[in-house]
């Protein structure tokens, strides 16, 4: 089970297959939020054996649910341990990577407008209507953008903050498919809107646009055997593999994140990682995701 970005070349799940006897299939569950809601919601009666792509923003949701069994990979060891969830065996890192606002260089080049630098700029009304970003209850990239907009605007004034962002006529979907690939004018679909929340990373895939580096907050993958697996070596094998130098030295090229194992190296030409991302503990989001979520919600009148 993984959501709708999880992506690997065909030869490598070939390869899985020889060297376990296991075949995976591939079940998509939208985005992460999403994903970890369906596993949350079937502790003990998973609908798959192992799950890839819930991440630091949501990690929680599943620990506390009980829907995940406690496996550590003696390959974590090689540098996946680093971004462990403190105090949980239960999930293991696969990726990293940074939730930026990125923006369509060709976009603003076209409509003779210099693009946004900053989360302050979003606001401002030479860029209304021109935002789209993903609802955090259901998107991960859309909760890491939620809690960098609590990093930077403390206390109540993140609410505020978001209040100019509705006036100033922010666009919000379910996931980062329709966001980047509907309605994001560099994606796919050639959509109306040259500001997206997306990935540092994403203007290797798409090199008409950047992500603005003072934006970013940090994003870790991780993958779990779910309780009540009837597959359970298979899922254990499958998170092995994961962290197995083949794939690892695949995830940049194939879904444009970052390895957590070490000494794997990313494509020539990739943009910089942000030097500082805006960070938070894993035990400040669990204890106040779902009450942000409902501020948000109050404040987006959704």
């Amino acid at each position: 089970m993984t959501h709708d970005a999880f992506a690997l070349p065909d030869r490598l799940l070939a390869d899985f297959t020889k060297q376990t006897g296991y075949t995976a299939k591939i079940v998509r569950n939208g985005d992460a939020g999403q994903l970890s809601s369906v596993i949350s919601l079937t502790p003990g009666r998973p609908k798959g054996d192992v799950v890839y792509g819930i991440d630091n923003t949501f990690a929680s949701r599943a620990i506390d649910a009980g829907a995940l069994d406690a496996y550590v990979p003696a390959a974590a060891a090689g540098g996946a341990a680093r971004y462990a969830i403190d105090g949980s065996d239960q999930l293991t890192a696969i990726d990293r990577g940074d939730v930026c606002v990125d923006v369509d260089n060709a976009w603003f080049g076209a409509h003779h407008l210099a693009p946004p630098t900053s989360l302050a700029d979003l606001t401002q009304p030479q860029y209304k209507n021109l935002t789209v970003t993903m609802d955090p209850a259901t998107s991960s990239p859309g909760m890491a953008f939620l809690l960098a907009t609590i990093v930077a605007y403390p206390g109540t004034g993140w609410q505020d903050y978001w209040r100019q962002l509705k006036s100033n006529g922010v666009q919000v979907v379910s996931g980062w498919e329709d966001a980047y690939n509907r309605e994001f004018s560099g994606g796919d679909g050639k959509g109306l809107r040259p500001i997206v929340i997306s990935y540092a990373s994403s203007p290797a895939a798409n090199p008409a646009t950047a992500a603005l580096p003072n934006t970013c907050f940090a994003q870790t993958e991780y993958a779990g055997v779910l309780r009540g697996a009837r597959n359970a070596d298979g899922a254990r094998k499958w998170i092995d593999f994961m962290l197995s130098p083949q794939v690892q030295a695949a995830v940049p090229g194939s879904m444009y994140v970052y390895p957590v194992q070490q000494g794997i190296a990313v494509p020539a030409g990739w943009p910089p990682e942000p030097a500082a991302p805006a960070t938070m503990p894993s035990a400040q989001i669990d204890k106040n995701r779902e009450s942000w979520q409902q501020q948000w919600r109050s404040v987006m009148g959704r």
